[in-house]
């Protein structure tokens, strides 16, 4: 038997209750019971991260619609023997530069968005090296189910634009000298798995 932990219970009870809202305009009572439900995950997931209850429930109840993973772009850009990494200010650690994909994007817009907001270089995404789920790639816990989407993308110029207000830095790092990863963002085994697909340009998109 499978042991769910208690933030996949949070989880589920949240996507429960936000896809009861959503759908065949219900009733007042069902709608209490699903607000209900809504609160009980929250107060789960306050449980396993010393968060407030009331915040948590409050960044729940934005989430309209069916309940779906979300989508995290990331680019993997090379030039000669390094690849690109952008320095977070918020927890002072390095990633792949990218972030969630908006409303109203294609993928490859947004990372391209992304990868020249955090490092300040314009790119072309040429290739999905992987799509994998955060939760099955050593991640730390985190609230929402997310999918990871990794890009391989060119370089359009190697003009550096200024960067955005959420990266200090970004630089290329060879193989060998990596610096310390941003575990909630990005893992040691994504930067493996982009060195690899780059020396095995036809090996197919890694998943799950």
């Amino acid at each position: 038997m499978v042991i769910r932990s208690t933030l996949e219970w949070a989880r589920s009870l949240q996507a429960l209750a936000q896809s009861g809202l959503a759908y065949d305009e219900p009733s007042v009572h069902d709608r209490e019971r699903y607000e209900q439900v809504r609160r009980i995950a929250a107060e789960m997931l306050a449980s396993t991260n010393g968060a407030g209850a009331e915040a948590i429930e409050q960044i729940f109840a934005r989430e309209t619609g069916h309940a779906t993973p979300k989508l995290d772009a990331r680019g993997v850009v090379f030039k000669g023997d390094g690849i690109l990494l952008v320095h977070e200010r918020r927890d002072g650690l390095w990633t792949l530069p990218g972030g969630w994909v908006d409303v109203g994007e294609s993928p490859s817009e947004a990372v391209t968005r992304e990868v020249l907001e955090e490092s300040g270089y314009r790119t072309r995404a040429a290739k999905i090296l992987a799509l994998y789920d955060r939760d099955r790639q050593g991640h730390p816990p985190h609230p929402w189910h997310t999918w990871k989407a990794i890009f391989l993308c060119e370089l359009l110029d190697e003009k550096q634009e200024p960067l955005g207000h959420e990266t200090a830095a970004a630089r290329f790092f060879t193989r060998s000298e990596l610096p310390e990863l941003s575990m909630s963002r990005v893992t040691p085994r994504y930067i493996e798995r982009a060195f690899d697909h780059r020396d095995h340009p036809e090996w197919p998109t890694d998943f799950d």
